[in-house]
């Protein structure tokens, strides 16, 4: 599969990495009125969510099906089923480097869609899978080792419904199929901004990576994983 990317320069992005001053614990991605905290569960949520959809594209590329079915964590937001998988873990990281950043930054509704995608995506996957969660966290830069039961799914779940989130990113695919009219007004019933809204339709028009992938996934992936991600999707 042949990717669009931008000019990537593994090593530059990595050394950035490498360098980069140690991050405030502070929470600083605002949904809101709340913060998402950077916990070892917002850590886990993220990092399954990444390595499940990896895995996946790297079987879709083996066996010749890149873009034959939609699949990917962000599969969990109906508005955003059809954005290529590699443009996820894109948006991904992009989201896990604001919530890991010592700046503030308030949370677009695809930060939103992304955070919610993950936890549930992860919460499924402890439900259904967790044989594969001791693979996806083994060597990982947080140590960490949660029992994968019904209790850590619940939490899971939990973190994105205790922020003060009116799941607008969930509502945006009812009015796709409405006469414009027709959904203008359901738009305003509910408060809707069409501003906000704007960010999502931008996200189902990309397809090339952003220059800042690899060094976004630092403290979510180490040095040797984020080396092997770019090798693994083309990133040169």
């Amino acid at each position: 599969m042949n990717y669009v990317f931008h000019a990537l320069k593994i090593s530059e992005e990595l050394l950035l990495c490498l360098v980069a001053p140690r991050v405030s614990m502070e929470f600083m991605l605002a949904i809101q009125t709340d913060t998402l905290p950077q916990t070892g569960l917002s850590y886990f949520a993220f990092r399954i969510a990444f390595q499940e959809t990896l895995e996946r594209i790297c079987l879709a590329q083996q066996v010749g099906n890149y873009t034959a079915e939609c699949f990917g964590f962000l599969t969990e937001v109906p508005f955003l089923r059809a954005v290529p998988p590699h443009v996820q873990l894109d948006l991904l990281a992009e989201t896990w480097c604001k919530h890991a950043s010592s700046e503030k930054f308030v949370a677009n509704l695809v930060d939103e869609s992304v955070i919610y995608a993950a936890c549930e995506t992860s919460a499924r996957i402890v439900e259904q899978e967790p044989h594969v969660i001791a693979r996806y966290l083994a060597g990982g830069p947080q140590q960490i080792s949660p029992k994968p039961d019904s209790l850590l799914a619940g939490e899971l779940r939990a973190l994105h419904l205790n922020l003060a989130s009116d799941g607008d990113f969930l509502m945006i695919s009812q009015f796709e199929d409405m006469p414009p009219t027709e959904a203008a007004e359901s738009k305003r019933q509910f408060g809707l901004d069409d501003d906000r809204f704007e960010v999502m339709f931008d996200v189902l028009g990309r397809w090339a990576m952003s220059h800042s992938f690899l060094q976004n996934q630092c403290g979510l992936m180490t040095k040797e994983e984020i080396v092997r991600t770019a090798l693994e999707l083309g990133v040169t």
